[in-house]
């Protein structure tokens, strides 16, 4: 069975977080419950790694909080999105903390819909590859002739 592997990493600060990494942890259990729906007859299983960044990690590098990869690579790559910051609370400090922009919006929490979009599409790649080298090779030739396989 294949894997979509989402991880998810944020602050906390004795034992909080912000309250947009709180949203988010709200919204990426509902992606991740219709992921998993949606990828079981594709023979896809799909599990969150949740990371938590201590006060001093955050403080070297505040843009790592509230970061979501599939399939090791972040979330923006996958849905066309670019993450930018702004500031957050209390719990954050002075720090400015990571957002999500993808077509016109600005997300502070990341909604489940965009982590639904960027889980398909890194679970098509998947199952792209194994179709490739399953009918052609890893070198994407069947026999002599060419591979019939999209690329």
């Amino acid at each position: 069975m294949k894997t979509l592997r989402v991880k998810w990493q944020r602050l906390v600060s004795d034992g909080q977080t912000c309250p947009r990494c709180g949203s988010t942890a709200e919204e990426l259990e509902k992606a991740i419950s219709t992921l998993r729906q949606s990828l079981v007859p594709l023979g896809i299983g799909v599990v969150l790694e949740k990371e938590q960044l201590s006060v001093s990690e955050f403080n070297k590098d505040p843009l790592q909080s509230n970061k979501i990869w599939l399939n090791d690579r972040p979330l923006e790559d996958w849905i066309g999105g670019r993450f930018g910051q702004s500031l957050c609370c209390d719990v954050c400090g002075p720090s400015e903390c990571r957002t999500v922009g993808v077509e016109g919006g600005i997300y502070e929490a990341i909604p489940a819909d965009l982590v639904i979009k960027a889980g398909l599409l890194a679970a098509s790649e998947s199952v792209g590859t194994e179709m490739n080298e399953s009918c052609c090779g890893s070198e994407g030739k069947k026999g002599p002739t060419t591979c019939c396989c999209p690329k």
